[in-house]
């Protein structure tokens, strides 16, 4: 029998429960939200002329923390090859995994104050663009490095001794440059560094996340030998294939301890971003709850080229969701698909734990699955063409920041939420 923590670490148990929740919504059953599917097409028109305007070329890459490193237009991911250069495929692979994964941990909402400037470049950044390159600069000064030889990298000991105090320094933040949840963004490193130092069979003595890449394209008898230059391992120890749903479910087993939400099941077993809703459905020890694991299908999103540069292909990539954050479902709230029964809520700090903001999150996924054929069909494109991960890129989070700053100052999204930098 499949345990309710497996099951709350599939994508298609994330799709499901937000099924069921929307169903209920839209069967009059919630006393938060009504659906209008009326506005679904001008949303759908609205991401399609973003998407155009974004890449007018037609070739839409994978929503992914890759692009914010680009920001400004600026080719920084060339710095980080360059300083892996001499290293195997496999090595590349494993810095860039460590590269993104702690730049994802660090991809909370910033809040609308804070901004970083660029040493060299002098470009001003703000929110998650910011944060992106802030994050990669310190990874290239080996910030989340334990050995000074070795600096592009990540290891348990520099993320276990990571303090507020060196986020701080490393987002440049001061009373007048505030950022939000700045000590939970360290904790999280930190249970990062120990969970990987709990796991030396997969992740080495060394606990080097990058080893994330060997577990999910080795046999199992090639994790034994974590230190190997694996492209001379047989040809039959090495996966060229894995799919996006193995990749959340593996970042899910191996990290799913660092997540502080506080959400449990009887056993103790941490769920991380999985919470409570009345209509979520469910059998079992899992019934009840409704995963969305947002920042773990973001790391998974950004994986995704890490892998595919070192000749690995990951398919169903559909699998995943649409995360449920600020701009998607604030794209869906301020275009009228999503609607408050009381637009009052809209005036408080909520908690990510609150039912309605369980609620909204999950019509995010369930709409955003509805929204996708829409922006397809305009566009000319197919599934195959046009997956949720290019769409999301083209995008709704675009188009959710773009209506955010015609309504309102800063391009503040519609909710505020109370986070501690691991949720949002």
């Amino acid at each position: 029998m499949v345990d309710a923590a497996a099951i709350l670490r599939s994508p298609a148990t994330i799709r499901e429960r937000c099924r069921n929740i929307a169903a209920a919504v839209e069967a009059g059953e919630s006393r938060h939200f009504r659906i209008d599917r009326s506005r679904l097409p001008d949303v759908a028109e609205r991401v399609v002329r973003v998407t155009r305007q974004r890449y007018p070329d037609g070739r839409i890459p994978l929503h992914s923390r890759w692009r914010h490193f680009e920001a400004g237009g600026v080719d920084r991911k060339s710095e980080l090859d360059a300083c892996i250069a001499t290293r195997t495929t496999v090595g590349m692979a494993r810095a860039c995994v460590e590269c993104v994964l702690v730049s994802v941990l660090l991809d909370a909402g910033a809040g609308p104050d804070w901004h970083y400037t660029e040493p060299g470049t002098g470009l001003r950044l703000a929110r998650s663009e910011g944060l992106g390159v802030a994050s990669l600069r310190a990874f290239l000064d080996g910030r989340f490095s334990s050995d000074m030889g070795d600096r592009c990298r990540a290891d348990a000991k520099a993320l276990r001794r990571l303090q507020a105090s060196d986020l701080g320094a490393i987002f440049q933040v001061s009373d007048s440059n505030p950022i939000v949840g700045l000590e939970g963004r360290a904790a999280l490193l930190r249970r990062l560094g120990d969970a990987l130092q709990s796991q030396p069979e997969q992740f080495t003595s060394d606990g080097l996340p990058g080893h994330l890449f060997d577990v999910l394209t080795h046999h199992r008898h090639a994790h034994h030998l974590p230190h190997a230059n694996l492209h001379h391992l047989p040809p039959s120890t090495f996966r060229h294939q894995v799919t996006a749903a193995r990749v959340l479910e593996t970042v899910l087993e191996a990290f799913g301890s660092i997540w502080p939400s506080g959400q449990s099941l009887e056993d103790g077993t941490p769920l991380g971003d999985v919470w409570r809703h009345p209509a979520a459905g469910g059998a079992g020890k899992s019934a009840g709850w409704v995963p969305f694991h947002k920042l773990s299908q973001w790391l998974t999103y950004s994986l995704l080229e890490p892998f595919e540069w070192a000749g690995v292909a990951v398919t169903g990539l559909d699998e995943l969701t649409a995360l449920p954050e600020y701009r998607n479902g604030g794209l869906l709230l301020d275009g009228g698909v999503i609607v408050p029964r009381d637009p009052a809520c809209l005036d408080r700090v909520m908690t990510p734990g609150e039912e309605w903001v369980v609620e909204w999150r999950a019509l995010t996924v369930a709409l955003i699955d509805d929204l996708a054929p829409l922006v397809r069909e305009q566009l000319g494109m197919t599934a195959e063409s046009m997956p949720l991960a290019r769409i999301l890129e083209g995008g709704t989070w675009a188009a959710g920041r773009q209506i955010a700053q015609e309504m309102r100052p800063q391009g503040a999204p519609p909710v505020r939420i109370e986070s501690d930098g691991t949720v949002f």
